[in-house]
Order: structure tokens, then C-alpha cells, then sequence
């Protein structure tokens, strides 16, 4: 499957974010999550006061909303260092032995995808997250022996877009938990126009609101976007990001007014016309299109849901109405959506 713009995956190019300052530093910088902000603000505060590390902190959610942000921000908050890794890059125990070892009293340890541990690796977490040790067995055979070894005590900080994934042993020992949410479009906008300052773009109030429409939800999407929308209006429209100049720039890269692109009207296209709009079962689906189907229910589906665009049921996914009357399903018209 082809990158996406709107993809709120990773990508090469948003590794630039933290070369431009765009990644906020602190919870006051920190835009939209009021709650969650809130009661870190409050977590963080109570243990400082007790000089204690903060308790374990799971944040879980749709890509692209901040989690890694936050944890930053945690640290920076905590005055700690962060040591950052993810599920998949710890295959074996002695990976993540080596890293709480050389952690520091008070560190925070980041885990991204962290659903995806082995269940070997995940058993080291244990004593490690409630009694701040860790046991390693020497030897093999009869003669083999258990050695447990002190922790300084640590924060983990555990992110995941799937949080039904984790086992319930591990889920239960995290302190925090918190859900972050899709962001509305005004804290789009105020997070478009922050970033359009720290890039030295113009941008006026109807293009910030033309470029927080198409963004998913998603701050970084709307820093992508943001960057693609500078570059049209340097050419076309002498540097300023109008709110004309945004929707040519976005009906360029084939985006409508809801962030929707060309893979999400041929998704919704593929359940109208081959199954008549369902129900249809996640991997038949992900298969009609060339897709993982953990990358269809992970990434794809919650932002159309959120439009009210597909729903699950207990037979499969199904197009809704909003569906069929934003792609203009009438009589022998082509399933076409309007852009702007």
C-alpha cells in the first residue's frame, strides 16, 4: 500500500519536528488532553513533593496524538532522563535487562508499541515494575539458580494503540491509564498556528481552519500537512497560507474538507460495490484492498468511524448512511466524493 499523507504512522519527514522545536516541552505548551494534562499536572506535582519517582503511566490511542509527546514532556517535567525503545526492538530478556540496568533513580523508560513484547520479555517486567528488581536465572539444568538484583526505582511509561492487546498481568500493574483522544478542530487550529509561527509561516485564520479540517484529528497530520500547504503557498500564492490557498494546496494531494483521501473513498467504495455495504468480515476486507488488517483496524478505521462513515458490528464492518450520501451513491452515478 502506497504512503499516505495523511497517515498518522510515523514518517521519515516528522523526524524533522523535533528540528524545528515543534514538539511541545512542557504540559503548559501542551495543546488539547485537558483532563489527561490535568491530572498529570497533578501526579507529576504529589510526587515530586514526596521525592518519589511517578507511578507507571500507560497511555493508549490512535497514532499521532501525542503519546510520545507526553512522555517527554513527563520526563522533562520530572526532571529525569528518558530512555526511549520499543516492543519489537526487545526480543530477548537480556535486551531489556541491559536497559533497566543502566537506568538512573527516578528515569523514565518509554516503551512504544509495548502490546507487542514477547510474553518472556513481559514476565522480566513484572518484579521489575512492582519491586523494582530483577531476577535472572545463572546456570542451566539442576544446578541453575535464581539471582535477583535491585532497580533504582523507575518510572515505564507504556504506549500502545491497542490496549485490549496487553495481558492483563501487565495492564494492572500501571498505575496511570489514560485514553487520548482525537483532537476537535479548534485545538487544531491553535496547534497549526503555534507551528506556523515556529516555521516562519504566514498563515491566516481561514487556512489554519482549512488545514485543521483535513488533519484527522491528528496533530501530526496537521504538522504534515501544514509543511505541504507552506510549500503551494511559496509558489502559488506568494507565502501566505490563505484559506484558498490551503484548499488548492489540499485538493492537490486529493484531500477533501474531512481529511478523507483517495484509499479511504476506494475502502468505503470496495464495501459498497463488492459487498454491498456490508457487513464484511476485517480480513476479507483488508484483502480487498492489499492491507495488513491490524494497519485497517488500527489506523484506518477509527478516524472513519469517528465521521460516522463505518461501524463494527458482531457480523463485521459496515458503511453507514453518511457514507453512501458523502460519496453520492445515486442511480448510476459513479461513487465520487466532492472534495471542498
Amino acid at each position: 500500500m502506497e504512503e499516505r499523507i495523511v497517515s498518522s504512522r510515523v514518517r521519515p519527514e516528522d523526524d524533522q519536528q523535533l528540528e524545528f522545536g515543534l514538539r511541545p516541552q512542557s504540559l503548559v505548551e501542551f495543546i488539547g488532553q485537558e483532563k489527561i494534562k490535568e491530572k498529570l499536572g497533578i501526579y507529576i506535582t504529589a510526587a515530586q513533593g514526596r521525592s518519589e519517582p511517578l507511578d507507571h503511566v500507560l497511555l493508549y490511542g490512535p497514532p499521532g496524538l501525542g503519546k510520545t509527546t507526553l512522555a517527554h514532556i513527563i520526563a522533562g517535567e520530572m526532571g529525569v532522563n528518558i530512555r526511549i525503545t520499543a516492543g519489537p526492538a526487545i526480543e530477548r530478556p537480556g535486551d531489556l535487562a541491559a536497559i533497566l540496568t543502566n537506568l538512573g533513580h527516578g528515569d523514565v523508560l518509554f516503551i512504544d508499541e509495548i502490546h507487542r513484547l514477547s510474553r518472556t520479555v513481559e514476565e522480566i517486567l513484572y518484579p521489575a515494575m512492582e519491586d523494582f528488581a530483577l531476577d535472572i536465572i545463572i546456570g542451566k539444568g539442576p544446578g541453575a539458580r535464581s539471582l535477583r538484583l535491585d532497580l533504582p526505582p523507575f518510572t515505564l511509561i507504556g504506549a500502545t494503540v491497542r490496549a485490549g492487546a496487553l495481558t492483563s498481568p501487565l495492564r494492572d500493574r500501571f498505575g496511570i491509564v489514560d485514553r487520548l483522544e482525537f483532537y476537535t478542530i479548534e485545538e487544531l487550529i491553535r496547534i497549526i498556528t503555534r507551528s506556523a509561527q515556529l516555521l516562519n509561516v504566514a498563515i491566516e485564520p481561514e487556512g489554519a481552519r482549512a488545514v485543521a479540517g483535513a488533519s484527522r484529528g491528528t496533530p501530526r497530520v496537521a504538522n504534515r500537512l501544514l509543511k505541504r500547504v507552506r510549500d503551494y503557498a511559496q509558489v502559488r500564492a506568494d507565502n501566505v497560507v490563505s484559506g484558498d490557498a490551503a484548499r488548492e494546496a489540499l485538493l492537490m494531494l486529493q484531500l477533501d474538507r474531512l481529511g478523507l483521501d483517495e484509499i479511504d473513498r476506494r475502502l468505503l467504495r470496495t464495501m459498497i460495490e463488492k459487498y454491498e455495504g456490508g457487513p464484511v468480515g476485517l480480513e476479507t476486507l483488508a484483502a480487498s484492498i492489499s492491507e495488513e488488517p491490524e494497519t485497517l483496524e488500527d489506523v484506518y478505521e477509527p478516524y472513519l468511524m469517528k465521521l460516522g462513515l463505518l461501524k463494527r458490528t458482531p457480523r463485521g464492518r459496515v458503511v453507514t448512511r453518511e457514507a453512501y450520501r458523502l460519496l453520492k451513491l445515486k442511480g448510476g452515478d459513479n461513487p465520487q466524493l466532492s472534495l471542498w
